[in-house]
């Protein structure tokens, strides 16, 4: 998940290797393991489900260096439900991998002519959300549990849709369902979470998850609520091939 627990997105995204320039995603990417010159190999791939392999084939992550951080530039636009009006937004994101995987995600919006930013942070195993008007008069501050569960889960997401190269030493256990799903369980410190993965022809479509939890919008209460992030538009960055659209989709219960 690249945008808040509880919005819609339809996000554009160009993932590359340099990071934004500040003291917190400077501190996370010096927790991060460099593995410069460690390319990744065939070998690497035997123990993944063959779907799962053939994604990391087809992002040209075979013989290139093991990712250990990522920075993602994103725009598009939220709504923070099927009836409010949408805003656009532009947002960064700097991730890392290894014993304590980090995620950072600073969005800009504009909501009724007034500036939102939001800040999601998860360092290791705790996490945070806030959002702010004008930077000053706060609108959301989630943390807790909950909060670390769903940003477990965004972090599983972006491992999947920006960094599959990452799979092969990531905590995941991977169990094939058919020929087009994996289920993958994700587990971070004390959170484990489960997501059923869609390929068609070779790319990953989709990714669904009931254990990413909705919440209010100040984010003091969380539901849970199934949620999928459908992706398309593959292209190459330089040596890697990546899906550049992507929607964030919660998938309301029906009333009994």
């Amino acid at each position: 998940m690249l945008g808040g627990p509880n919005h819609e997105r339809a996000d554009r995204v160009v993932a590359t290797e340099v990071p934004p320039d500040s003291r917190r995603v400077q501190a996370a990417l010096s927790e991060a393991q460099p593995r410069s010159g460690v390319a990744v190999t065939e070998a690497n791939l035997a123990h993944l489900p063959r779907l799962v392999a053939e994604h990391v084939r087809r992002s040209g992550a075979v013989g290139q260096p093991r990712v250990s951080s990522l920075r993602a530039n994103i725009h598009g636009r939220i709504r923070a439900s099927a009836t409010s009006r949408w805003m656009t937004y532009t947002g960064e994101q700097v991730n890392t991998y290894g014993p304590a995987p980090s995620r950072l995600f600073w969005m800009d919006a504009t909501m009724f002519g007034l500036p939102v930013d939001v800040l999601h942070v998860l360092v290791g195993r705790t996490a945070t959300m806030r959002v702010k008007l004008c930077s000053m008069l706060p609108m959301a501050n989630a943390a807790g549990p909950e909060m670390d569960r769903a940003e477990t889960v965004t972090l599983f997401n972006d491992l999947c849709i920006l960094a599959p190269a990452a799979f092969i030493d990531a905590p995941i256990v991977w169990q094939p369902l058919d020929d087009s799903h994996v289920r993958g369980v994700f587990t971070n410190g004390a959170q484990t979470v489960t997501a059923d993965l869609t390929f068609c022809d070779g790319d990953l479509v989709d990714f669904i998850s009931d254990d990413r939890m909705s919440t209010t919008p100040d984010g003091s209460t969380f539901t849970p609520q199934l949620w999928s992030t459908p992706v398309s538009d593959y292209r190459a960055f330089g040596t890697r091939r990546l899906a550049t659209r992507g929607d964030g989709r919660w998938h309301p219960t029906a009333p009994p």
